[in-house]
């Protein structure tokens, strides 16, 4: 009895120290870009790209833009976007841009914490210095909305952040240069929108048991997402099988219609409605192109 005892003591003591080192592990790095000066406009067309808006908008409940309280149900618990507005307490206003950086290719707060991966910022990644600079100018424009973020609800042990470090460590790929020269202009910039703020593999690539995208099935579809519906797979294989061409997919990013008469159901008709509407032709026929894989 004694030696279960002491073996239950060590247990939690040896437990405790591993969540003490981790609390002391740095994530992020330092990024210099005060030398960029952001343009509004390039950055408000790439929050739409990148879904700042619908994620960050509670439209439904009559939220004002940006200020937060979307919930996202998963496997994990229910996660609440953040009030992203310009608000100096409750939002983004006393954030400098080396901050935001941080959050939004990095995935880390300005107090060091790491943020849940229900925050797509494994894809935002690949944003350029430029990108960013584009974005913060964006949002500096933002009417500051005074209201709380909602508090995540998320049960033990989820709710311990410390394990995101090895998370991160086991699974988190932020590489920002994966394009291929060899292809056209129209492919590539196809690429950057779909693997970058487009983050289309969020939700068409199956998870492991951990919630991390299994990236040797990229866009193969995946059976359970957070609303509880599937998404199809969108390899080019499985889009010329289903009929699907440059014109009708470009189309259907734009207005939601898909070739038989019928539309986009579920979380996608949101994504045509709240960002890819707002896409110019030409980005949505990129994206037709890489999904494709044609050479045009």
């Amino acid at each position: 009895m004694r030696r279960m005892i002491y073996g239950a003591i060590s247990a939690l003591v040896f437990t405790g120290a591993v969540f003490v080192m981790l609390s002391f592990w740095p994530i992020g790095k330092k990024v210099e870009l005060t030398s960029l000066k952001g343009v509004p406009e390039r950055g408000a067309y790439l929050a739409r790209i990148a879904g700042c808006i619908a994620c960050h908008s509670n439209f439904k409940e009559g939220g004002a833009p940006l200020a937060g309280g979307v919930a996202f149900k998963t496997e994990f618990g229910t996660f609440y976007s953040p009030n992203i507005t310009t608000d100096g307490e409750l939002g983004m206003g006393e954030w400098s841009l080396a901050d935001f950086e941080r959050a939004v290719r990095q995935g880390v707060s300005p107090d060091g914490e790491a943020y849940y991966p229900a925050f797509p910022y494994p894809f935002y990644a690949k944003l350029s210095d430029q990108d960013i600079a584009d974005l913060w100018a964006a949002f500096q424009t933002v009417v500051p909305v005074t209201q709380a973020s909602k508090l995540h609800e998320v049960p033990f042990p989820f709710n311990l952040r410390e394990g995101l470090k090895v998370w991160r460590g086991l699974f988190l790929d932020q590489s920002s240069d994966a394009s291929v020269s060899n292809k056209s202009e129209q492919w590539q910039r196809g690429q950057y929108l779909v693997e970058g703020p487009g983050h289309c593999g969020a939700c068409h690539t199956p998870r492991n048991l951990l919630g991390a995208r299994k990236t040797d099935l990229a866009l193969q579809g995946a059976d359970k997402l957070p609303d509880g519906s599937k998404s199809p797979s969108i390899t080019a294989e499985a889009l010329q099988k289903g009929g699907w061409d440059k014109d009708n997919l470009a189309y259907a990013f734009q207005t939601g219609l898909i070739p038989d008469g019928d539309v986009f159901g579920g979380s996608m008709g949101e994504v045509v409605r709240d960002g890819m509407a707002f896409l110019s032709q030409e980005d949505r026929e990129a994206i037709a192109i890489y999904l494709l894989d044609l050479r045009e």
